[in-house]
């Protein structure tokens, strides 16, 4: 694990952490590319904090929890982890950490609409909504980002909402973006 994570380290960084560059050169070992959801899906079974960052404890303890002590056992790895977060437990855990994990200043609580757009795009699982969503998102303009409530609230609408939305209850909670959406799709109709 040690010798994986010195092949990838930067050493400019001050704590030891594999960086952007060294990202870059494991995707190419895995024959990966960087915007591939499973580099998403491994940042997430690291449980890196800080985007395009592996801090050597987090690649210890991830590589540790996946069992994984080399090249060989990283790749078919791969297989694995787009397998199990696709569970449904593990999914709705890993889309709340994507949101998460692309608030890359400290105290951000909201994605920029073009960066949530681009995220739900690559981890949402197939959805009649998704995108519905993304149309309504770039002609609206009162929201300018989405909050994780707004973002979990999305998931949960695209998975509990009939295509035709005869089963929608207004009177549930869902954020307030949700309902916007809702009467706009009902006006297209």
């Amino acid at each position: 694990i040690q010798a994986l994570f010195a092949a990838y380290q930067d050493e400019s960084i001050e704590e030891p952490a594999i960086g952007p560059e060294g990202i870059e050169r494991l995707c190419e070992d895995l024959d990966v590319p960087p915007t591939d959801i499973r580099m998403l899906m491994f940042a997430y079974k690291l449980g890196a904090v800080r985007m395009g960052y592996f801090t050597q404890e987090e690649w210890r303890r991830g590589l540790l929890s996946m069992r994984v002590d080399s090249m060989e056992k990283l790749k078919e790895c791969f297989v694995d982890l787009e397998v199990e977060v696709h569970q449904t437990i593990a999914f709705r855990e890993f889309f709340k950490y994507a949101f998460q994990y692309c608030c890359t200043e400290p105290r951000q609580k909201t994605l920029d609409l073009d960066t949530a757009a681009q995220m739900l795009q690559l981890v949402m699982p197939v959805s009649h909504y998704l995108e519905p969503f993304l149309e309504f998102l770039s002609e609206q303009s009162e929201y300018k980002a989405l909050t994780l409530d707004q973002w979990q609230g999305f998931l949960r609408f695209s998975e509990e909402t009939l295509p035709d939305m005869s089963n929608y209850d207004e009177n549930q909670a869902w954020p307030l973006i949700i309902d916007n959406f809702v009467e706009w799709m009902s006006e297209r109709r």
